[in-house]
């Protein structure tokens, strides 16, 4: 590309100075020949071979290294600009990068994809652009093989809150530990009595046969269930920073999940006004793999909530009692709609009603007006969340607990509120 701005240059020059005109003609003849020559090497060379290394699952927003390894057949070096193409909407640094890969030799490169949206996508068949040898020419082909990928909701929090469980540091997320141990309601152990213990706990058998006093050691009930009946309606395409509503919703159902099964639960799940889909409660360590199996291409729709329909196919859908997660944004204008819905869950299920707040309600709270015109909007604020909050009072009725919460508080909220219905034995 030098030698043809050189000629570009000496043209110019002719212009101006038509004594140069044999020079530049005899230039450019030599050119064209020396281009021919360079176009013949680029179109008969071996096409170099792309491979691409790189997980066939994503978590969405967590960047992940991607390698690609380029091997040069040819007999002679070749340089190259390499490109990628990752799935839509993610961001990948460190591409494109000029790469040279000696004679029947490999290069190999590295870049950070953070991928951005949920779902089925694939990678393109990488993109090399070659130089000739006085890169007089270029050459743009495609090599390699496209690549289907699984973009699935960011379970970093449930890894993060695995090892601070093994390292008994449950506070350092937020998550409430139990104030005593052995007040659950199935039976664990026998043990030495200890200063405090209640008498109730006294087994006054074992007691007899050795001759001090033991007590019996309780723990939270396992083999329960937990169903997450999810809103996939219109209110939950509200984005409070970079995250959709629903986005910090499947969050909090992933960390969730991952603490029930933990504790020897089942859980299931179920969505309404949008893709409607059914998992049945399941245990163990698939539990989790099942669950983000069948969320990981979900997305809210543009239909209202329709809680009755929802209640109705849940009720015909779980015949045991369970933990209902019923998560929603909530309108006062809901309450209608809202009561017989819960009404029908509880006369099987426990409830618990999780309600997402705008953080954009905090934020102008927490600001002091300087004018009329914010004053009026704090104002508003105040009495919207007053009318919501009589709203979410209408429905805690016995057999139903509600939250209201901001949506990246959801996870750690849901999880205390799971940990003290397990410790009160209310399921």
């Amino acid at each position: 590309m030098r030698l043809a701005a050189l000629l570009f240059l000496l043209g110019v020059a002719e212009a101006l100075l038509p004594g140069l005109r044999t020079v530049w003609a005899v230039s450019a003849g030599l050119f064209l020949v020396a281009a021919g020559i360079e176009t013949y090497l680029l179109l008969t060379i071996p096409i170099p071979s792309v491979t691409r290394t790189a997980p066939s699952t994503l978590p969405v927003g967590e960047p992940v290294e991607i390698s690609l390894r380029v091997t040069n057949d040819s007999p002679r070096p070749l340089a190259f600009t390499l490109t990628d193409h990752p799935p839509a909407d993610s961001r990948a640094d460190g591409v494109p990068v000029r790469v040279v890969a000696g004679p029947g030799g490999f290069a190999e490169v590295s870049y950070r994809l953070t991928p951005g949206l949920r779902g089925d996508h694939s990678f393109g068949a990488p993109d090399l652009l070659i130089e000739s040898p006085f890169d007089l020419v270029r050459r743009r082909i495609r090599s390699g093989e496209g690549q289907s990928v699984r973009i699935v909701p960011n379970v970093r929090a449930v890894t993060r809150f695995s090892i601070l469980a093994l390292e008994d540091r449950l506070g350092q997320m937020g998550v409430m530990k139990a104030p005593l141990r052995g007040e659950g309601m199935d039976f664990r152990e026998l043990r030495e009595y200890r200063a405090g213990d209640p008498l109730r706990r006294v087994d006054w058998k074992a007691t007899s046969r050795r001759g001090q006093l033991v007590s019996r050691e309780y723990q939270d009930e396992k083999d329960q269930r937990v169903v997450f009946l999810l809103d996939c309606g219109m209110r939950m395409r509200a984005k409070d920073g970079p995250l959709s509503h629903f986005d910090h919703v499947l969050n909090a159902v992933l960390l969730l999940a991952y603490v029930a099964l933990r504790q020897g639960d089942s859980v299931g799940l179920a969505t309404f006004s949008g893709d409607d889909r059914w998992l049945p409660p399941v245990k163990g360590v698939a539990g989790l793999e099942a669950i983000v199996s069948r969320v990981y291409d979900l997305f809210p729709s543009a239909s209202p909530s329709d809680y009755l329909e929802a209640a109705t196919a849940l009720m015909r859908r779980q015949a045991r009692r369970a933990l209902v997660i019923l998560v929603s944004n909530l309108r006062d204008e809901d309450s209608p709609e809202l009561m017989p819905a819960l009404r029908l869950l509880r006369t099987r299920h426990l409830v618990l009603l999780a309600s997402l707040r705008e953080t954009v309600l905090d934020e102008v709270l927490a600001k002091e007006p300087t004018d009329l015109r914010e004053a009026l909007r704090a104002g508003a604020v105040h009495h919207y969340l007053a009318v919501r909050k009589a709203a979410l009072d209408a429905v805690r009725e016995p057999g139903t607990i509600s939250l209201d919460v901001a949506p990246a508080a959801l996870p750690l909220a849901l999880v205390n509120r799971y940990l003290e219905i397990k410790r009160a034995g209310s399921l």
